[in-house]
C-alpha cells in the first residue's frame, strides 16, 4: 500500500486497486443520432479529497543525531580511540569547557595610566605587576579529575607558614608563596616543570586575555545605592522613609512571602568579576609589568589573575618558555615476550 492516499475512507480501495489490473469504461452519448465513446482510466473515477497520509509524519523523516567523536590526544584520550562520546561523560565536560591552553600569572594592580596614539587618542590602561610567580604543581585528568596548573606568587616568611605547607612548597621546589592560585588548562600539553618562573614576556603585546579579580567592598548598602532604587518622595506627608526600600512583596496574592531574588539591602561588592577579551597594550620584562587596555576591578595593590582569553586563538609560545613545558611520551605497545616451554 503507499504511503500517501487520498483520505481514509478511500485508502482500502486504493489498496485493491493495485492488487489487480486496471479496466477501462466507456461513456456512450444517449443520443440516437450521435454516438462517442471516451475511455475512462479506474483511478480516476476515485472522488478527489484531501491528501491523508497514513504513516505517522514522525517516522517519514527520521531525526538523525551527530555523535562527536574523541579528539585524540585531548583531555587524557589516547591517539588511538575513535569511539562515540557520551555528552553527560567527564570528558565530554572537559572538552565543552574550552579552556585555554596555557596557564594564567598572578599580577597585582598597581594603578591607571593612559596611552596617546598617532592621532592624539586617549586611550585609559591599567598597570599590572607580576611578583616572582613560579610553577608550583601540576594537576591531571588522571589524578585529580581535571587539567590544572597550580601557581604561587609573592614571598612569605616561613616562620608564619604550616609545616604540611612547607612541605609542599618544598616538593615544588619553591620558596613560600604569599599567595597560590590555579589555572585549569584544556590538556596535557598545557602542563609546566614545577620551579619555572613567569615573567611579564608569558604575554605578547595586542594579545586577548582574561582578568579576573575581587571588585572592591562596599559594606552593608541600601536599596539605593545598591541597586539604583529611586527612593520615596522627599515632602507630602513622608516622614522618616525617604530612602526606605518599600514593599517586598504582595499579601496574599504572592503567597503571603518574599519571593526568592528579591533586590533589597544587603552586603554590596567583593565578590568575583571577570572581564574577558582585554587587549594587552604594553608589557615590560625588566619592570615585569603588563599593562592592559581599559579599568580592572579591585582596588589598588589587590590580586589579579591574567590567562589568556577563552575566545580567541591562543599565542604562540615564546622561545623562552619552550624548554619548561612538559613533553609526555606517547603510548607505545611493548612486543609480547615469546613463551618458552621445557621439553619434556
Amino acid at each position: 500500500m503507499s504511503a500517501v492516499t487520498c483520505c481514509r475512507q478511500h485508502s482500502r480501495n486504493v489498496a485493491r486497486s493495485t492488487m489487480r489490473p486496471i479496466h477501462s469504461f466507456f461513456l456512450t452519448s444517449t443520443s440516437p443520432s450521435i454516438s462517442i465513446s471516451i475511455p475512462i482510466p479506474a483511478a480516476s473515477r476515485t472522488p478527489t479529497c484531501r491528501l491523508f497520509s497514513t504513516t505517522p509524519s514522525r517516522f517519514i523523516t527520521a531525526h538523525k543525531v551527530k555523535k562527536p567523536l574523541l579528539l585524540p590526544g585531548a583531555a587524557g584520550v589516547p591517539d588511538t580511540v575513535q569511539l562515540p562520546l557520551l555528552e553527560s561523560s567527564p570528558v565530554a565536560a572537559l572538552l565543552r569547557r574550552r579552556d585555554p591552553f596555557r596557564t594564567g600569572v598572578i599580577a597585582r594592580k598597581k594603578g591607571m595610566t593612559a596611552f596617546f596614539d598617532a592621532k592624539g587618542v586617549r586611550t585609559p590602561c591599567t598597570v599590572l605587576q607580576i611578583d616572582r610567580c613560579q610553577v608550583m604543581f601540576n594537576k591531571t585528568r588522571q589524578e585529580h579529575g581535571y587539567w590544572a596548573v597550580q601557581v604561587g606568587a609573592g614571598e612569605r616568611n616561613p616562620k608564619n607558614v604550616t609545616k604540611p605547607m612547607l612541605g609542599h612548597f618544598s616538593a615544588c621546589k619553591t620558596s613560600p608563596k604569599q599567595i597560590v592560585k590555579e589555572f585549569r588548562i584544556r590538556d596535557a600539553r598545557g602542563l609546566m616543570q614545577p620551579g619555572s618562573q613567569l615573567k611579564a614576556n608569558w604575554f605578547r603585546k595586542g594579545q586577548l586575555v582574561d582578568v579576573r579579580a575581587n571588585c572592591k567592598g562596599k559594606g552593608f548598602a541600601g536599596g539605593m545605592k545598591r541597586h539604583g532604587f529611586s527612593g520615596q518622595p522627599a515632602s507630602h506627608g513622608n516622614s522618616l522613609m525617604h530612602r526606605a526600600m518599600g514593599s517586598a512583596g504582595q499579601s496574599q496574592g504572592g503567597g503571603s512571602r518574599v519571593l526568592p531574588g528579591k533586590r533589597m539591602a544587603g552586603r554590596m561588592g567583593g565578590q568575583r568579576v571577570t572581564i574577558s577579551m582585554i587587549q594587552v597594550m604594553d608589557v615590560n620584562n625588566q619592570l615585569n609589568t603588563i599593562v592592559v587596555k581599559g579599568p580592572v576591578p579591585g582596588p589598588i595593590d589587590g590580586v589579579v589573575t591574567i590567562q589568556d582569553a577563552r575566545r580567541s586563538h591562543p599565542p604562540n609560545i615564546s622561545t623562552s618558555y619552550r624548554k619548561t613545558m612538559l613533553t609526555i611520551p606517547k603510548r607505545t605497545t611493548k612486543p609480547e615476550k615469546p613463551v618458552v616451554t621445557a621439553a619434556a
